[in-house]
């Protein structure tokens, strides 16, 4: 049976997340970027990469594959690229860092591409490529992971990760262009919100030990037997699978970092090393044209695209990215929406926190 939800504030959340991950030896300074990044995504309408994480984060931990008291290291800084070296913390803060790198380096260059290595899960990807959009500038931001789950096309093994992807670019009158997509069909993190909430999943999205395709989400995550972006060769599967290793090739081959299932053929598992990597980029299009004639033409793009024909029974048209440019639950003036994780059990939260629908 699926549990109700519970209603709890962002700033609530926030002081939850921060507290957690500062009783599992993180600085509060990284705990307060971390947390923040995790509540605004949860904000934005993102379930799968927000607080939803936390227990698996506090798993990791346990297990020693994630070091909370870690503290980035900068291993190569050359005009306009760079290195960073997680030390086997979470991704958040050492993401943010490369990325505000990116963005002095495009300032300063017209662009700025960082890697990191060493580094552990790091949330939703357009957390960072949209930092860049408040300089107006193009974001990029993409990694890989060493838990793999997409299956190549013709192939049924998981030899690659969701390996995700996200770009954002500014606008004038309309809202910026933000895409954040796996390259598989669906993010493991959908699956596990599916779960969460004993939902069935769409024929497609993963399949079962046997390479056929589920329709429940406690399989998926079992076998974790995901399809590349396009599901079928006929639907151009073989697409997905090559964004997936463009993705592996720039967050883990390019920085040293763990790339395909390399996790499994190394020494990783018995050392308890992530090593996942992640690549970021700014561009500052005024270093190729004025930046009001830049805004003037992605506006009338989505002009273009919003008054385009719709097809029969819908509504609207849009482009990529639109269905998540929305307004954040905090601005519209709800209480944050989560079904609790069965890893953290209703007494868990009444005995640290007091009753949840509390603090609204």
């Amino acid at each position: 049976m699926a549990e109700s939800a519970i209603l709890v504030s962002h700033t609530r959340l926030h002081e939850f997340i921060v507290t957690a991950l500062v009783a599992m030896k993180m600085s509060r300074p990284i705990a307060e970027v971390t947390a923040g990044l995790m509540v605004r995504t949860d904000l934005r309408g993102v379930d799968s990469h927000g607080i939803g994480m936390l227990p698996r984060y506090h798993e990791l931990w346990q297990a020693g594959y994630i070091r909370m008291d870690a503290e980035p290291s900068v291993v190569r800084d050359e005009v306009a690229t760079g290195l960073f070296d997680g030390q086997k913390g979470l991704g958040h803060y050492v993401s943010t860092r490369a990325m505000q790198a990116c963005i002095e380096k495009a300032r300063t260059y017209g662009l700025g591409m960082v890697a990191v290595r060493n580094s552990g899960h790091y949330g939703a990807a357009a957390n960072y490529s949209m930092m860049a959009l408040e300089h107006d500038m193009i974001g990029l931001s993409m990694t890989n992971s060493p838990y793999v789950a997409m299956v190549p096309t013709f192939g049924r093994k998981a030899m690659l990760s969701t390996n995700p992807i996200s770009f954002a670019a500014p606008a004038g009158r309309h809202a910026p262009f933000v895409l954040d997509m796996a390259t598989t069909t669906v993010a493991i993190g959908k699956l596990s919100v599916a779960s969460r909430w004993n939902k069935p999943i769409p024929s497609g999205w993963a399949l079962d030990d046997s390479g056929t395709p589920t329709t429940d989400p406690f399989v998926a995550l079992k076998h974790r037997l995901v399809t590349p972006l396009g599901g079928t060769r006929d639907l151009g599967s073989h697409k997905g699978y090559g964004l997936g290793m463009m993705v592996d090739i720039l967050s883990g081959v390019m920085s040293g970092a763990v790339y395909g299932d390399l996790f499994y053929r190394s020494d990783r598992q018995e050392r308890r090393v992530q090593d996942v990597g992640h690549c970021f980029a700014a561009i500052d299009p005024v270093r190729f044209r004025p930046l009001a004639e830049f805004k003037h033409d992605m506006d009338d793009m989505f002009d273009a695209l919003k008054g385009s024909p719709t097809a029969d029974g819908q509504t609207r048209s849009g482009s990529p990215g639109s269905p998540r440019r929305r307004p954040s639950r905090r601005d519209a003036g709800t209480a944050f929406r989560w079904r609790r994780h069965s890893s953290l059990s209703a007494t868990r939260w009444r005995a640290a926190w007091g009753s949840p629908r509390s603090h609204r």
